[in-house]
Order: structure tokens, then sequence, then C-alpha cells
């Protein structure tokens, strides 16, 4: 693994809530962890709380959780579509079956297909094109 590769990690585990990350390539893998002997504080407000959670993507509906949820693996960039001139991947109501691409997270330069691990139906997108995602929000439900 090249070490540009591993200082951006690193300059990336600093840059976020993350206490470790890990990253195999092949046979090759690092692991790049901080460790801190004080508890972790968590401060929110409720209107912070109320903005991470709920950003529909439309008005065709209510944000509905009840499904299985497709998170973001990564800190990045969300994307409905493949390139600005193509039609997103999903839309609410379409079919996807487990394997399938459903959104792209941009980390770094790099755009990291995202594929659903459910069959189903999507009732809900809860993140708009181009937004900012966290490391396990919910992206989009599939019922």
């Amino acid at each position: 693994m090249d070490i540009r590769k591993i200082k951006k990690l690193i300059e990336m585990l600093q840059a976020s809530d993350l206490n470790e990350i890990e990253i195999q390539e092949g046979e090759e893998s690092v692991r790049i962890s901080r460790g801190s002997t004080q508890p972790l504080e968590v401060k929110s407000t409720p209107v912070e709380l109320q903005k991470a959670n709920t950003l529909p993507e439309s008005n065709d509906g209510p944000n509905i959780d009840s499904g299985s949820s497709i998170k973001s693996p990564i800190v990045g960039t969300f994307y409905r579509k493949p390139a600005p001139d193509k039609p997103p991947f999903v839309d609410i109501g379409s079919h996807v079956n487990a394997g399938d691409v459903v959104c792209i997270v941009e980390a770094m330069k790099m755009m990291n297909e995202i594929k659903s691990e459910f069959t189903g139906q999507v009732s809900a997108i809860n993140v708009e094109d181009g937004a900012p995602v966290e490391f396990d929000q919910s992206l989009i439900v599939i019922d």
C-alpha cells in the first residue's frame, strides 16, 4: 500500500470523529487507530439532531424508517446519479435487488458505489443529492 494513501487515511482519521480506520486492498491491509484515555462526550442540540435525521429527498410522502436502511459506510458526499447528465440509480418506488448499486458516496475524490444489501422497494431517500453524509447515516430505506 502506498505511503501517500496511509498518510491520507491518517489525515481523515484526525479530521473525523472516528477512533479507528481499517482498509484492505487485496492481500495488503492497514489499521490505524487512535487511543484516548478520556471518555468521548457527545454534545448536540435538538435542532442539530433534526437536521441530521430528517432530510427528505422529495415531497412524495413522509420519511419512513420502518424498512431496512442502507447506511453510509464512510464519511463523504452523497450522489444519486452516476453522472450529472444521467438518471438517478433509484427513485422512491423503484424495485432493487440485493447487490444493485443504489447511490455513490464520494470520499477523497474516490467514487464509492453503495450497493443494496436488501431486495425490495425504495420507500425513502433520506439525503439530498450532493449533501454531505456521516458514517453509518441512513441513506435509503428499502421495504
